[in-house]
């Protein structure tokens, strides 16, 4: 065999072994191709399902007479803390009992109605302070300020409400202090706006969509 008969069986190899390689590539990024596009139904999926649970919120106490904030990325319900407590306390005022009692149920009428209960991982009811004292002193009370409205909810004397038992399997409290404080439109720090509790919800697939959300964006 000449040199350049063995040159060409060379270069026929290497180009049979590249045009593998490529077919192998193509066939790889395919396959990459529909994981990701599996990846984003998923995200898509629970993200129209928060919004269906955002806008429920928003229709549903557009008109309230207490100054309530849905927030529109993660559906959380926002009051002012003056509406139940006096300052630097957690029991419930007179006033704050009767919000509640006009809240509650029209709360948890909207999130767990047949169409989302299935997708609720949970629900927080969340205290939070200024930032005036030490932060454990206000951690206690923010703790203390979210359990206290879990004890009204479930008191013998609260109103009954169709999802009253049912929310029990989902319901738990937090306080976080104030360390999430509220701005004011100009950046600048609001302590009465801070000074607040705050009505959550988690899909079950959050924690998952998360993760998912992280690789897509990395890739």
């Amino acid at each position: 065999m000449s040199y350049a008969d063995l040159m060409s069986a060379m270069l026929m190899v290497f180009a049979l072994l590249l045009t593998i390689v490529i077919l192998d590539y193509r066939e790889d990024m395919s396959e990459y191709q529909k994981n990701m596009e599996e990846k984003q139904k998923q995200i898509d999926a629970v993200t129209n399902v928060k919004n269906d649970i955002i806008a429920a919120l928003t229709e549903e106490f557009k008109d309230s007479n207490v100054k309530i904030e849905v927030d529109s990325q993660t559906g959380a319900i926002r009051f002012p803390g003056n509406i139940l407590y006096d300052y630097d306390s957690f029991e419930l005022s007179k006033s704050g009992k009767k919000f509640l009692k006009e809240f509650v149920p029209k709360y948890f009428g909207i999130i767990l109605q047949e169409r989302f209960k299935s997708e609720i991982s949970s629900i927080i009811v969340e205290g939070h302070t200024d930032k005036a004292g030490t932060y454990i002193n206000n951690l206690a009370l923010s703790q203390n300020r979210a359990f206290s409205v879990l004890e009204e909810i479930y008191a013998e004397g609260f109103p009954k409400f169709p999802e009253q038992e049912l929310s029990k399997v989902y319901v738990t409290s937090n306080g976080r202090s104030f360390t999430v404080p509220l701005s004011n439109n100009d950046g600048t720090y609001n302590a009465e706006k801070s000074r607040r509790v705050e009505f959550l919800f988690r899909l079950k697939e959050d924690e998952r969509i998360e993760e998912i959300q992280k690789l897509v964006n990395d890739n």
